[in-house]
Formats: structure tokens, C-alpha cells, sequence
């Protein structure tokens, strides 16, 4: 028993490794959560999270390590993402003007001036397009699905066992629960800070533009 609750806990550790750290994904996310509502935030997250299945049954049948041997799909993926988070950037952008003219959602997060949320789809297009996603299931993604265990030292060297489906449970468990707790913490500092919501957006925006820039730098060295 205290063997796949340490799988598990793995597990959540690794989801939360690929979910948490700051970058496009997490910018979309905050960008629908302050201006649209929890809901609107959660659904972008989905959309995300959604992308990683695909991802983990494409490395299960291996489809992922072309990303790694054909320099010329980094390249397209690179470029397309690229565009795509410029793109988006520009949607956040706006959305955080029409925050600043009274627009913003009242916390239920349904519209931003008219406009119905996307987030789930934007996510789920921009993570499907992502390299550095791809990459996370090359490298500590492989560590995930290799059948094996490790001993963590901290905890006494207890073991735990990879490539089975406690710790794949525990891996969408962390993605889960970053995509609820993320949204949440944005949306309550959003009703009591006025300025929180289309500064958060502007941030977003920010974030895209040099995420997008990095990527089509990136797409033009492949290309060199």
C-alpha cells in the first residue's frame, strides 16, 4: 500500500513538473481565468491537459521521438507555434482593453466584451504545437512509461514503480489539480483587486509575444 502511494505521490510530483512552470500554457490559462471566470481558466487548462494524453498515448506508440529525429517537424512546430502564440497574444491584448473599459467577467466567466471563451481549444492547439512539451515526454515523460522503480532516498529509499498505472493516475492527478488550484487562487485575487485582472492579461500577452519570438528564433536557427 505505502509502495503505490509513493508511485502516486511520483506521480503528482511529475504532472505537476510539465503543468506548473511558468510559460504559454500557464499565460492562457491565467489570461481566461481573470478575465472570464474560474470555469473559463479550467477549461483552458483541460485543453492542455488534453494535448498531454494524446502526447503519452503517442509515446507509447513512439510517434513522439520524430519530433527529436527529424530536424525539419522541430522546425514546423517551432514556426507554426511561434505564429500561433503571436496570434494569441494579440487576442490577450485585447481582451485586457476590454477589461480596462469595464468589460471583464464578474467572476461566473462567460464573455469579455461579447466575446465567448476559446480557451480550451487555444490551449489544446498551442500544447499540440508546443516542441518543449514534446520534449517533456521525451526526456522525463520516458521516465514516466519505462517500466521500472526507483528508491527515493529522502524517504528512506523507498521504492517506487514507474510505467504502471498508479503513477500515470498520479501524473493526470498533479495536471488536475494545478488546472483547478491555478484558475482558483487567479479568480479570488481578482475579486478584490480591480486592476488585477487586466494587469494579469497584459502579463499574458507579454508572455506570448516572447514565447512566440523564442520559437520562430528558434525555427529560423533550425533552418540555418
Amino acid at each position: 500500500m505505502l509502495h503505490a502511494v509513493a508511485s502516486a505521490l511520483a506521480g503528482v510530483a511529475l504532472g505537476l513538473s510539465l503543468a506548473a512552470p511558468p510559460g504559454p500554457m500557464n499565460a492562457i490559462i491565467a489570461e481566461e481565468s481573470v478575465l472570464r471566470g474560474w470555469g473559463s481558466g479550467f477549461r483552458a487548462g483541460l485543453g492542455a491537459m488534453t494535448a498531454d494524453a494524446c502526447f503519452f498515448v503517442l509515446a507509447l506508440l513512439g510517434v513522439v521521438a520524430v519530433v527529436r529525429d527529424v530536424p525539419v517537424v522541430q522546425q514546423v512546430l517551432f514556426g507554426f507555434g511561434g505564429l500561433l502564440m503571436l496570434y494569441f497574444a494579440y487576442g490577450a491584448a485585447t481582451d485586457a482593453s476590454a477589461a480596462f473599459g469595464g468589460d471583464a467577467a464578474d467572476g461566473t466567466g462567460s464573455e469579455v466584451g461579447g466575446e465567448k471563451s476559446k480557451g480550451f481549444r487555444k490551449a489544446f492547439v498551442l500544447a499540440l504545437t508546443n516542441p518543449y512539451q514534446i520534449l517533456w515526454w521525451l526526456t522525463a515523460g520516458v521516465g514516466l512509461l519505462d517500466p521500472g522503480t526507483f528508491a527515493i532516498d529522502a524517504l528512506g529509499g523507498l521504492a517506487v514503480s514507474t510505467g504502471n498505472p498508479v503513477i500515470v493516475v498520479g501524473f493526470f492527478g498533479g495536471i488536475a489539480l494545478w488546472i483547478t488550484g491555478f484558475p482558483a487562487a487567479l479568480t479570488t485575487v481578482g475579486r478584490r483587486v480591480d486592476t488585477f485582472a487586466p494587469a494579469v492579461a497584459y502579463l499574458s500577452a507579454l508572455v506570448l509575444v516572447l514565447a512566440g519570438l523564442s520559437f520562430l528564433s528558434k525555427a529560423t536557427g533550425l533552418v540555418a
